[in-house]
């Protein structure tokens, strides 16, 4: 999952950053409002996390902008305006949660959970590729009857690989959606968490039933692995 924060308070956006980063999240940052709302419209977000009082621009500016032009775009505003008609706006304005400073960060954190939880149960079923079946709600994914234990950045890779069974995606492609945009391009990330996941599917790189390397091109997921098992 992706997400923005555009918040001026640099202390508080970092703060913010390195706690979801932690949980697994991949996070830009914004400190100010015209740059941020740049941000949203050349990348795709899950969810943003939106500061009212902004530099240059408003808040609530932003909300109606970004929800006329993204509809399916989260987005968490997190700010001091705690009047109740300051809560009606930005609910009004386009805004899915309102959330007051100051707050819990695993306040934040469980409201950003249930949003994204909501919405992908509206838009993405469960997903089956093979024996592998991925629940997006629950962001959880079955090995036949055997719950798989995956980090957030290899449930990430995996659920992007599910969603082009046999085509081939580029080490850049899953840079980009499951990293944000502070990653290195040349770091061996990728590589260290496709080796990882390969080893809880109990996936052989050169026999690959799973995930295979194109060299030179990238990582392609096998479709009907029971057939390749024998």
């Amino acid at each position: 999952m992706r997400l923005l924060i555009i918040e001026d308070e640099l202390t508080l956006a970092q703060a913010l950053a390195r706690g979801l980063r932690r949980q697994g999240y991949a996070v830009d940052v914004a400190v100010e409002g015209q740059g941020g709302q740049e941000l949203a419209e050349v990348n795709q977000y899950d969810l943003l996390i939106l500061d009212l009082n902004l530099p240059g621009i408003d808040g609530l500016d932003i909300c109606r902008h970004l929800r006329s032009e993204q509809p399916e775009l989260l987005i968490l505003i997190l700010t001091a305006r705690d009047r109740l008609l300051d809560k009606i706006a930005g609910l009004d304005h386009g805004a899915d949660d309102y959330l007051v400073k100051p707050f819990h960060f695993e306040e934040l954190s469980a409201r950003i959970r249930a949003l994204l939880r909501r919405d992908l149960r509206v838009r993405e079923p469960i997903h089956q590729v093979g024996d592998l079946k991925l629940d997006p709600a629950e962001q959880v994914v079955w090995q036949g009857n055997r719950r798989l234990d995956l980090t957030r950045k290899e449930y990430g890779i995996l659920a992007y690989l599910m969603h082009c069974p046999d085509e081939i995606v580029s080490q850049e492609e899953l840079l980009e959606h499951v990293w944000d945009a502070a990653v290195n391009p040349l770091t061996a990330a990728v590589r260290v968490h496709i080796n990882s996941l390969r080893r809880k599917l109990g996936d052989d790189a050169q026999q690959p039933r799973y995930i295979e390397t194109v060299v030179g091109a990238g990582y392609r997921l096998l479709a009907g692995t029971e057939n390749r098992a024998s």
